[in-house]
């Protein structure tokens, strides 16, 4: 039998990857391009990609997309991306014209989780939340290797509620979401995302230091760095707790920049019957597989029947 190929694409901000997989999962090729911030020039930059891999593969491959927002399934219309030359176009129809093929669009953080609950992290468990924590703070649900996006297609997209149990100290701290469609205050991205994390501590402390460097410095024993990554690890742990009340999956797959942030994955699990009314916790709380890769190849995954 003739294997059959499929092509996962990530819609960054400021560059396109895309990734050529048999149907086994096996990595065939992999590319990135950057682009010009605007509608058409991502269009033909994924045209570009498609046409590459069309060729190595020598057939017509299935194409699956993450995007940085929502494919509306009444409009047909992209909302809520941040990448904004793509709301209110009907990026899908646009799509599948250039490639002359149908297109499947899902958000990215869903293709994340579909692709660590495929072949990843979580794929010994029925049902996966993942969660991207990176520049911003998103999330996904799957349960037996199929993405649940909800009536209004945004089920485990917690990144604008707002942080449980915030303390005196959280508050006072006038954190408030500056995302033109939030804007709330506590907002759960603005503590999370590591663009948050590290803006709340050079707040704190009057520094401007990167992630990073606040990362070097807790693994220097910095008190500073200690103080708030232990302030980090309760944070998310009450986040959990909800998630868990609702949802109960029985692995958290953690992806991101800030996943590979070790201290994590022995600290948070400890964290989390603090604020849970089961007292002993089975869900497991695990780093990503793929890395760097997940999102792309889970939009591959999207033609995974």
């Amino acid at each position: 039998m003739n294997k059959k190929f499929k092509i996962g694409i990530d819609y960054g901000g400021t560059k396109i990857e895309g990734v050529l997989i048999d149907d086994k999962g096996n990595q065939i090729e992999r590319k990135r391009y950057y682009y010009d911030k605007n509608y058409v020039s991502g269009i033909d930059t994924i045209k570009k990609l498609v046409d590459e891999f069309d060729n190595i593969s020598n057939q017509t491959c299935s194409v699956g997309l993450g995007i940085p927002g929502f494919s509306s399934k009444e409009t047909k219309l992209i909302t809520n991306a941040n990448s904004s030359w793509l709301n209110d176009k009907p990026f899908q129809k646009d799509l599948e014209i250039a490639l002359k093929r149908q297109v499947k669009l899902m958000n990215d953080a869903n293709c994340l989780t579909l692709s660590e609950a495929i072949d990843g992290a979580g794929k010994n468990y029925d049902s996966v939340f993942g969660i991207i924590i990176g520049s911003g703070f998103g999330g996904g649900l799957s349960y037996k290797k199929e993405i649940i996006e909800g009536a209004n297609q945004i089920a485990g997209d917690w990144g604008h509620q707002p942080l449980p149990y915030p303390t005196d100290e959280e508050i006072k701290l006038d954190v408030k979401c500056p995302s033109g469609n939030c804007g709330r205050p506590l907002c759960a991205e603005q503590f999370i995302s590591g663009t948050g994390f590290t803006n709340i501590f050079n707040k704190k402390y009057n520094t401007n230091l990167t992630t990073k460097e606040i990362v070097e410095l807790d693994k220097n024993n910095d008190d500073r760095a200690n103080l708030e990554f232990s302030l980090y690890e309760d944070r998310m742990a009450r986040l959990l707790a909800v998630m868990i009340g609702i949802f109960d999956p029985g692995a958290i797959v953690l992806g991101g920049g800030m996943s590979n942030i070790e201290r994590f994955y022995n600290n948070i699990p400890k964290l989390i019957p603090k604020y849970t009314f089961a007292k002993k916790i089975e869900t497991k709380v695990l780093k990503n597989l793929h890395g760097d890769s997940s999102g792309v190849r889970g939009a591959a995954w999207l033609w995974n029947n």
